[in-house]
């Protein structure tokens, strides 16, 4: 497996890459096929942050891409962070993998489900009506209420279109092409 190394403002020793190397390729024994993986180590500037230390992890494989993200006091603290949740998401993704190609497994996932294990579904439905408004319109109603996304059509394409709160703060806007 291919291991690539980024990293902005944080200075990792050969002890540290070595420890982070082997504990991917043990990973990709959950789920064979992998074939890359990118770590990307970072510290967050923000004063108020107290978990400065980020690592993300992209593993690439089977035309499936797993990624988790973690942050820590310590770089490796973040790393543990992540592989704990790369091997949770990899167990899960060989299940759906083995269910597919493997009748006998089918079962087994089916039985999980009804007992809620298994796939998630939605919980909840709501059904409500998509009004016609430009983005910054929606922004104000997705501010009024508190959340953050809100789903509109876009006045100006005549599509549906969501307005969403990013990570960093910023507000992001994902409009639909609607294809005939």
């Amino acid at each position: 497996m291919q291991i690539a190394f980024r990293s902005r403002n944080v200075n990792i020793g050969s002890g540290q890459r070595e420890r982070m190397e082997e504990r991917l390729s043990h990973l990709a024994k959950f789920l064979g096929g992998i074939e890359k993986a990118e770590i990307c180590l970072y510290e967050e500037k923000n004063p108020r942050i107290a978990e400065r230390e980020v690592c993300e992890v992209a593993m690439y494989g089977h035309g499936h891409v797993v990624r988790a993200k973690g942050a820590g006091f310590e770089i490796m603290e973040a790393f543990d962070r992540v592989v704990e949740k790369l091997e949770h998401r990899l167990e899960k993704l060989k299940g759906k993998l083995l269910g597919r190609t493997q009748p006998h497994h089918r079962a087994d996932v089916a039985k999980a489900a009804s007992n809620g294990n298994g796939h998630r579904g939605p919980v909840k439905t709501k059904t409500f009506r998509i009004e016609s408004m430009t983005p910054s319109e929606a922004i104000l109603h997705m501010e009024l209420l508190s959340h953050s996304f809100y789903f509109f059509t876009n006045e100006d394409t005549g599509s549906p279109a969501v307005v969403y709160e990013r990570s960093d703060g910023t507000i992001g806007l994902i409009d639909s092409e609607v294809s005939v």
